[in-house]
């Protein structure tokens, strides 16, 4: 069976919202679009390109789809991750797209848990759950995610959507792997390993 990992970039106040540019995601008035590259270094790129080596397809809502759509197929060819987010299979959730053209794109028919259920049934590598929150979360509440992998920026920005809201199914986690870069970012992988415990000093 495939596993579902969730990719994700934080804040360390957990917004995921608009760490690529200024224009990405502005909804609910955002105004810090781009918080991620001046907290970047070049270990976070590292980690983020092994994410992807066990994994042979992407996950994406319809916002993160239309973001990558418009970059990767006219990206720089020379950057190595170029070549590899568009060979890559691409599912995307969505209720208002009718075709894709991005290569090697496909829309997820029908209920999108359903069909996320029959993806991890299915032959083939990992899935991973790139950006795309409102997806991240639906699966989240379904107990479709296998694994996190998330890296957790010095910065702190107050406002903004984050991954583990508000109503977030409480949730005990494994820590797999976990390591500091030069720049101070947390490069986190955990797996959920059922219901929290409870206790007192």
């Amino acid at each position: 069976m495939r596993k579902i990992i969730v990719c994700m970039f934080l804040t360390l106040d957990g917004v995921m919202q608009a760490p690529g540019g200024p224009d990405e995601d502005a909804e609910s008035g955002f105004e810090h679009g781009g918080w991620q590259k001046p907290v970047d270094d070049d270990e976070v790129g590292t980690a983020i390109a092994g994410w992807y080596e066990d994994s042979d397809a992407m996950l994406l809502g319809r916002k993160t789809y239309d973001i990558f759509a418009s970059y990767w197929p006219t990206a720089d060819p020379d950057n190595p991750f170029t070549h590899r987010m568009n060979s890559m299979h691409k599912y995307v959730a969505s209720r208002t797209l009718t075709s894709l053209d991005w290569q090697n794109s496909t829309l997820l028919e029908g209920d999108t848990v359903d069909a996320v259920r029959r993806l991890k049934a299915s032959d083939g590598g990992n899935l991973n759950v790139v950006g795309s929150g409102d997806l991240a979360q639906t699966l989240m509440r379904h107990g479709l995610v296998d694994e996190y992998r998330l890296t957790i920026h010095p910065v702190i920005i107050g406002t903004g959507k984050r991954l583990f809201a508000d109503g977030a199914i409480p949730t005990a986690l494994e820590p797999v792997s976990v390591s500091v870069t030069k720049g101070g970012t947390v490069v986190g992988v955990y797996r959920p390993s059922g219901a929290p415990s409870y206790d007192s000093y």
